[in-house]
């Protein structure tokens, strides 16, 4: 069962750390790691998780989404 909000699309475009602190924010149920975009990484389901995914810049570049 996922509790709290699930998905920030309005994040995209701002910096991976300070997008990490506002979801764990708005989700305490929720831990986010900020990754650059293209690493691989498990493909099992965890309502915990939210993949914050960032471009060489360090700007979120793909909706951050519980998964």
């Amino acid at each position: 069962m996922l509790l709290g909000k699930d998905s920030w699309l309005e994040l995209v475009g701002k910096k991976g750390e300070e997008v990490a602190v506002v979801i764990e924010s708005e989700n305490p149920y929720v831990k986010a790691i900020v990754l650059k975009d293209g690493t691989p990484v498990t493909k099992d389901f965890r309502c915990d998780r939210v993949w914050v995914w960032v471009d060489d810049c360090g700007y979120v570049v793909r909706t951050p989404i519980i998964t």
